[in-house]
Order: C-alpha cells, then sequence, then structure tokens
C-alpha cells in the first residue's frame, strides 16, 4: 500500500504513547498497549558491545505486536539471540532480502518493504522510507491512534530523507541514530548520520520530540582506535537541534527509562 494513500490522523484524539530505549538502536514504542521493538540486538561477540545495559532484557519483553529492523547487520538484527522470543507469531517489517533470516529461527509472519511501501503490524501502520548505510536499509514511519513515529535505524541523512515531510507533515517524536559512525583509516567513510546531520533532519521534518539513539556502541579498544570513528554525542546533539531546529524539543533517555507522548 502506497503511504500517500494512509489516513492523515494529526486531528484524531492521541491514545497513550510510551518510548523505552532499550539500547543501541533497539527501543520499545507502545502505542495504547500494542507494543513494537525496533532494531532487535540482544547479544554480544568480540568487536561488537552495546556499552551500556539492556533497559529491558529479552526475557521481560511484553507480548509484541510487531517486530521492525532496519538493515540486515547482528547489531541491528540479532535473531540468533531473539530466537529465545516465545511468540513465533509476532509479525515483523523488515528490508527487502531479509526475511529468510526471521523464518529461519521460527518467525514466520514477515513482510519485506522497500520504500513507500506499508504494513500493518497489529494495529500500527508501518510505512518504509529510504535509507543509506553500509548495506541496503529502511527507515520507517509509524502511525497509531493518532501518533506518527519516525524511526532512522543507523541510517546516513541523505536528500531522499526529505520527502518525509511532505508525505507526513507532523512527525510526533523522531529517534535518531548521531554517532557518525566512520570506517577508517583508508576509506575515512561516514555510514552513519552525525549530531550536526541528524539536527538538520529535524529540521526538515520538524518532529516535536527527537530522542538520540545509536551512540553508545564499541567495538572495544583496539578497534575503535584503529579501524573505527565516532562523532556525535546527545550532548552535541542537543546543542545542534537547539540551533538548527528550535521547535523541537530533544530528550535524552537512559537505558529502561520510559517517555510518555501525548497529544499537543
Amino acid at each position: 500500500m502506497d503511504a500517500s494513500l494512509l489516513i492523515n490522523r494529526k486531528d484524531l484524539d492521541a491514545m497513550p504513547l510510551t518510548l523505552t530505549r532499550i539500547a543501541h538502536a533497539s527501543t520499545l514504542l507502545d502505542f495504547d498497549g500494542q507494543p513494537i521493538l525496533t532494531d532487535p540486538w540482544y547479544s554480544e561477540k568480540p568487536g561488537y558491545y552495546h556499552g551500556e545495559p539492556y533497559g529491558i532484557a529479552l526475557a521481560d519483553l511484553p507480548r509484541l505486536s510487531g517486530v521492525v529492523v532496519s538493515h540486515d547487520h547482528y547489531d541491528h538484527y540479532d535473531m540468533d539471540a531473539f530466537a529465545a522470543y516465545p511468540e513465533k507469531q509476532v509479525p515483523f517489517a523488515v528490508k527487502t532480502g531479509m526475511a529468510d533470516a526471521a523464518r529461519r529461527v521460527g518467525f514466520a509472519n514477515v513482510s519485506e518493504l522497500e520504500p513507500w511501501q506499508s504494513v500493518q503490524l497489529g494495529g500500527i501502520t508501518v510505512t518504509a522510507t529510504p535509507g543509506a548505510h553500509s548495506v541496503p536499509e529502511n527507515c520507517y514511519v509509524l502511525q497509531s491512534g493518532g501518533h506518527t513515529v519516525f524511526f532512522g535505524g543507523d541510517s546516513l541523512y541523505i536528500p531522499e530523507l526529505n520527502e518525509i515531510a511532505t508525505r507526513f507533515p507532523r512527525i510526533d517524536l523522531a529517534l535518531l541514530p548521531i554517532n557518525g559512525l566512520k570506517l577508517r583509516p583508508l576509506l575515512n567513510r561516514k555510514i552513519v548520520m552525525t549530531a550536526e546531520d541528524a539536527a538538520d533532519l529535524c529540521a526538515v521534518l520538524k518532529p516535536r520530540i527527537a530522542v538520540p539513539i545509536h551512540y553508545a556502541y564499541t567495538a572495544g579498544f583496539v578497534r575503535d582506535h584503529l579501524l573505527l570513528k565516532y562523532d556525535g554525542t546527545p550532548q552535541r546533539f542537543a546543542g545542534a537541534v537547539s540551533r538548527r531546529a528550535p521547535e523541537t524539543t530533544v530528550r535524552v533517555l537512559a537505558p529502561g527509562e520510559p517517555l510518555v507522548v501525548t497529544g499537543d
């Protein structure tokens, strides 16, 4: 279904929406009792460390209405660990070509999306948007109960994201990666938006609230100093938003700290 056919919900009474940041790009978005998990990552291995505790343990997740996944990297699509989640009928929304990894561990209800395609996960409408990383990636817009949420995975800020503002003129909450990850020493290639990039995206999307994600990750001492470079902190993001998108309120959440989003 094309996103242009979606009902504009801005005039409807907003139901409760609660965001809980788990770690990295894993969050729980609870639309009035319909929780959606983003980018599940529930294990670690050499070169991949959260850098912070889990805000919600895997065993403590509620019965989910859906799972939304941006791209096929271990630290965003950890199906070997997430196989322990018992409700195997939970629906997934993923980028084209990613379904097999979820199906391999028993999750049968998986929809592959390209930008501007939509699917229903319970009562939540999930629309894929463009994204860009070192592998194919979707970002997503989620809508339910009068709320619209943008989830940025770990995308770069690319011009194609500006179209979201036309298709979804009201964004209540934006979850934006900010660590500006670069691959070095030879390539020095940026593959995630920086704090300032994310602030520039806020200036376009004009979310009421923006929450930074994807900033505590570490690859360990050696890899961090020789192979990777990070460029972004929550404090820098908050400062950049105050200058570039002053209509947006930034909330920095500790793992497990809930944020309740209400209507205007």
